[in-house]
């Protein structure tokens, strides 16, 4: 613990949120990228250059989130509390689910840093625990976000309409597979 005041706290709770929206980005634009058909107007090595950078930048923001989270002396967590999951003393299950989306993201960019040593069926499984890490992120903003909990407008509006867009995504691409499915089964 070194820092006293609110600055530390307020750059929590903004790169909270601020992660929270990257990586909702990012999420939509490899759920897009993977859907990709010819004749869209974005080519697909487009949204994945941009996917890939936004992740990046989400890594950043996640390094300054925990960071300001640990040095912050308002709350005490340690840095092994922001890792290991539901280890910590304070709000051990939200924080253990923002560790665990930790945890679950770090393995997703070292796979993915690595993806030309492992197979595409191997680096895509791995790189689906990008799911669950968003979802835990989630869980974790809603359970320990005391904005959240206040009801207060500017974060919960973002956090919902993050929710609404990967579950739209989500929406998209399975309407792209069925229809895929669909026009296989009937040229078959």
């Amino acid at each position: 613990m070194i820092a006293e005041g609110p600055l530390l706290w307020y750059l929590n709770r903004a790169t909270g949120l601020t992660l929270l929206v990257l990586l909702t980005v990012s999420t939509v634009l490899g759920v897009l990228a993977t859907g990709g058909r010819p004749g869209h107007r974005v080519p697909q090595f487009v949204t994945q250059q941009v996917h890939r950078n936004l992740a990046l930048l989400s890594v950043v923001a996640l390094v300054v989130h925990v960071g300001s989270a640990v040095l912050d002396t308002f709350v005490d967590i340690s840095w092994w509390e922001a890792v290991i999951p539901f280890g910590a003393s304070y709000e051990r299950l939200w924080l253990g689910l923002g560790a665990l989306s930790l945890d679950l993201v770090a393995v997703v960019v070292v796979t993915s840093l690595v993806r030309s040593r492992l197979t595409h069926r191997r680096w895509r499984a791995v790189h689906l625990l990008a799911w669950l890490a968003w979802a835990l992120a989630v869980a974790h903003t809603a359970g320990i976000g005391t904005d959240i909990e206040q009801r207060a407008t500017w974060a919960v509006v973002p956090t919902v309409v993050c929710v609404l867009a990967v579950v739209a995504a989500l929406g998209l691409r399975l309407g792209q597979a069925l229809s895929d499915h669909h026009l296989v089964r009937s040229d078959s």
